[in-house]
């Protein structure tokens, strides 16, 4: 009866509930394992994001650097036979090829005598020292305060302390070392005071020019310096007080020292340089006027065919002959007057200036004068200082022919004074006197003594600067010079160092605690 009674079961009942709690428990472990492995993944992820960020971090610090530049300032004193004058440079820090890319800043004219004629005694000299500190403490004001114990000080001395010093050694060096003394004094930092070579100022005549011409160094259209398509030069002709010279570009190189090497912004140059001591348009002049004196004429007087008609003035002896470019006469006399006489006769003028040059004597293939050896002139030229006042005077500075100039040449110098102050009323009488011998000096050096013809003449352009700069030596010595002066750089990271720092800590610091999780996660996986 029991039996009967008994609670029947369904099968199911039995059979589906322990089928279900497996379900339960390897969804369980299956969802264990997807935590596991989403942690590991999390971790992993997190391993190598941090990686990957300390390597970027330390790529662009390193690759992304970049080098901050100062403004770089130099100074170099022409020292010349007329004068001397003060120039600034300034360039910028970061270099072409190691060489700067200079520009004037300014320039300041000593106003007192040349130093060729200072004493050497620094009391009687008082005068020149004042002026120089005129232009010293000008100059001082352009260049910022901290960068003038590291602004490098120059100075060069040309023709007129080359004559010094063949005339009275012991007085150059005293008027040297005086400069030297006070130069070091300044708050700059003084490099060197020198007498250069007449063929190093024809050569950094030369640099000048060309460098203002643009001819090293363009910019592209990137406005980076590239080197122009080309790369064409042009010669220089320099005429100064005391010497001239003339300077270009040549294919081969020939044999002693007008042959210079140069390297500018990575291009080598050969370049032929000659400088003439005593034919500079002043010492020229006074040796013509020796063979003026020298012409047999009446003792009271004597005629000057260079000289406009209607002009005469009365000189001492000295002022000639107290030179070394002129050997002084026999009963030489320096307080001796004599009374010059002007006739205007061209023809006699030109005559009488070829005769201080000797276009004879020649042991080369080709010569220029005095028996100096030259290469034929190629090219474009450009004649500045003296040649340009002479040109300008005669109306011709630019370019021309050389017939023109001759023509003008001629008109001028068969004027009369009077006529010739009226025509030409901005130039003092100083000045005005000395056109005519001027333009034969001129003439005669470059076809006679270059070899320019009628073909290349006009190749030539008389200028006094290019753009806003004055054409001279001092430019291209202080580009030179700019190879040997250090440039102040500060390293400029793109990321500032307390930044830099503390995302290098944070990063290695993530992996060091990703690696850590993952260990401990591998552990207890696998144990």
């Amino acid at each position: 009866m029991q039996v009967e009674h008994a609670v029947s079961l369904p099968l199911s009942h039995f059979i589906y509930k322990p089928a279900f709690q497996g379900e339960k428990d390897t969804q369980q472990e299956m969802e264990k394992k997807i935590g596991y492995k989403c942690r590991i993944g999390g971790v992993v992820l997190l391993l190598l994001g941090s990686i990957a960020a300390l390597v970027a971090v330390a790529v662009i610090q390193n690759t992304w650097t970049s080098n901050q530049y100062s403004q770089e300032y130099g100074i170099v004193i022409d020292s010349g036979s007329s004068r001397s004058t003060v120039f600034l440079y300034e360039w910028p820090g970061e270099k072409q090829n190691d060489t700067g890319v200079v520009k004037e800043k300014t320039h300041c004219q000593v106003k007192s005598i040349p130093i060729s004629d200072m004493t050497g005694d620094k009391q009687k000299d008082a005068a020149v020292w004042e002026a120089f500190k005129n232009c010293t403490d000008q100059i001082l004001k352009e260049v910022p305060e901290e960068k003038q114990k590291s602004t490098s000080l120059f100075l060069g001395a040309t023709a007129g302390m080359r004559l010094l010093q063949l005339k009275n050694e012991s007085r150059a060096e005293k008027v040297m070392r005086n400069l030297r003394n006070y130069l070091s004094s300044l708050p700059f930092n003084f490099q060197n005071a020198s007498i250069i070579t007449g063929e190093e100022e024809g050569l950094y005549g030369w640099i000048t020019v060309n460098y203002l011409m643009d001819n090293f160094l363009e910019r592209n259209l990137l406005n980076t310096y590239v080197r122009p398509n080309g790369a064409k030069t042009v010669g220089s002709m320099d005429l100064g007080g005391a010497s001239t010279q003339i300077a270009f570009v040549v294919q081969e190189e020939g044999q002693g020292s007008d042959f210079m090497h140069v390297k500018l912004y990575g291009y080598p140059y050969i370049v032929y340089t000659h400088s003439f001591l005593c034919y500079g348009k002043n010492e020229a002049e006074k040796k013509f006027l020796a063979k003026v004196l020298e012409s047999p004429s009446v003792q009271a007087y004597k005629t000057n065919p260079c000289y406009p008609k209607g002009f005469n003035e009365t000189i001492k002896v000295s002022a000639v002959y107290d030179t070394e470019c002129n050997q002084k006469p026999k009963n030489y006399d320096p307080d001796q007057s004599i009374m010059i006489v002007g006739v205007g006769d061209t023809e006699q003028c030109e005559n009488l200036v070829e005769s201080i040059f000797d276009f004879r004597t020649c042991s080369s293939s080709q010569c220029s004068f005095n028996g100096v050896e030259q290469p034929p002139v190629t090219g474009d030229f450009m004649a500045y200082a003296g040649f340009f006042f002479v040109s300008k005077a005669l109306g011709k500075n630019g370019t021309s022919e050389l017939g023109d100039f001759e023509v003008a040449m001629r008109e001028f110098c068969s004027s009369d004074w009077e006529d010739l102050r009226v025509q030409k009323k901005g130039i003092s009488d100083k000045y005005l006197k000395t056109y005519c011998f001027g333009a034969h000096y001129v003439h005669s050096l470059l076809v006679k003594g270059y070899k320019f013809n009628n073909e290349n003449w006009k190749n030539i352009n008389f200028q006094r600067q290019v753009g806003n700069t004055s054409i001279g030596w001092s430019l291209g010595y202080m580009m030179r010079m700019s190879n040997m002066i250090p440039s102040e750089v500060k390293v400029v990271f793109p990321i500032a160092d307390p930044v830099f720092a503390g995302l290098i800590f944070l990063f290695a610091a993530l992996i060091i605690v990703a690696v850590v999780m993952v260990s401990i996660i591998v552990v207890r996986v696998c144990f």
